[in-house]
């Protein structure tokens, strides 16, 4: 397997790494995390002139239809810039509607999407759960006069009260976690009885409560088939922890960027702290979980672009990517000691997103049961 990046998704990189050197500086970022929308329109409207928005959306739509090689691609450059905004929760809605939307769905919602009018988001995390377990499904809905009605709350949406559309789960059948009976709804986020509070956040994102209280949405409202909605919320939650796999493999990049430049300034003794083996040791270890976290994103990405994926390849991506970052940032902050706790230093934008990343789409802990799971352990 050769995981160099084509000569498209070279240009792809670069124009990303430009866009987002002019467009979202480190200031910004912190400006956003203040804001509360959390990303700025001619922000959302310069990607969407790029093309981002429709990545993964088949071009008779509107998109490029790439794959997921390309997303990774790109998850890297955002996480460098620590990029706000909903560009995963929109990629991630759109993806579901791309591949089990009805046609009405997709004509209406997905060109929208290319052009950066329509903004997405999922919402399947429940509140009566302790840990991260996508099957615990307790919202319900039922057929009631010929529409469907919602009941139930969500939490950890991200973008919520920035989105146009929220992609909701929802239990048509079954028990707490049976695969069968899981439904996906797509409603409006000006629904009536649809409900939102904002969530304060360690990483300064958007994310919300929703509360579903007698949503009534109609019978088109379903995407794909009643109760048979796990493989695809599987799917778009395997797309997701890739993404945020890339994210993360960015913002460490950045991480290890930031600390070889202090240790080359820093003078202690007469000499850059840099010449100290115990500082390049923290050096090399960084690097080493750098790169292994790039060959074991971008070999899961691959593996799900084949004609027989491999599943737990991203689980595997996921667990070890979010623990390397946590290891990186923390060997950064020991480098620049005091001075990366700074809440001015940019240190401190990628240690509270690596916390935020590590919970994304679940943990180290989560996804190593699911390695062992599919092993039959």
């Amino acid at each position: 397997m050769d995981f160099r990046l084509t000569p498209e998704q070279q240009m792809l990189k670069d124009s990303a790494r430009d866009f987002l050197a002019d467009h979202c500086s480190s200031d910004f970022v912190r400006q956003m995390e203040q804001d509360r929308r959390g990303f700025t329109s001619e922000l959302w409207a310069g990607m969407a002139e790029l093309g981002w928005m429709g990545l993964l959306i088949p071009e008779e739509y509107g998109g490029i239809g790439w794959g997921l090689t390309e997303l990774v691609v790109m998850a890297e450059e955002m996480g460098r810039a620590c990029l706000p905004g909903p560009f995963l929760p929109t990629t991630l809605g759109a993806l579901a509607l791309a591949q089990a939307g009805n046609e009405a769905q997709k004509q209406e919602i997905l060109p929208a999407v290319v052009s950066g009018e329509a903004v997405l988001t999922l919402a399947y995390l429940e509140a009566g759960c302790a840990v991260y377990d996508p099957l615990f499904q307790a919202a319900t809905a039922r057929k009631q006069d010929g529409a469907w009605l919602l009941e139930g709350g969500k939490l950890f949406v991200p973008d919520a009260e920035a989105s146009h559309w929220i992609l909701l789960c929802a239990r048509t059948s079954g028990s707490l976690r049976d695969q069968e009976g899981i439904s996906l709804f797509l409603a409006p986020r000006a629904a009536r009885g649809l409900e939102l509070r904002p969530l304060k956040t360690i990483a300064g994102d958007k994310q919300f409560e929703v509360s579903l209280k007698e949503v009534a949405l109609p019978p088109d409202a379903l995407v794909g088939e009643a109760g048979q909605g796990w493989p695809l919320l599987e799917q778009l939650l395997m797309t997701g922890a890739l993404a945020k796999c890339g994210e993360m493999v960015g913002g460490a990049a950045k991480v290890l960027e930031i600390t070889a430049d202090y240790a080359k300034e820093r003078v202690q003794f007469g000499s850059p702290i840099g010449r100290f083996q115990a500082v390049q040791h923290h050096c090399a270890n960084m690097l080493m979980d750098l790169e292994s976290s790039r060959f074991i994103t971008r070999k899961a990405a691959w593996s799900m672009g084949q004609e027989r994926p491999n599943p737990m390849l991203v689980a595997a991506a996921k667990a070890w990517v979010s623990e390397a970052y946590r290891r990186v940032v923390s060997l950064g902050h020991q480098i620049g000691a005091a001075t990366a706790y700074i809440v001015e230093h940019d240190m401190t934008l990628f240690s509270r997103r690596a916390k935020a990343a590590e919970l994304a789409f679940g943990d180290a802990a989560y996804h190593y049961g699911q390695v062992a799971q599919r092993l039959g352990l």
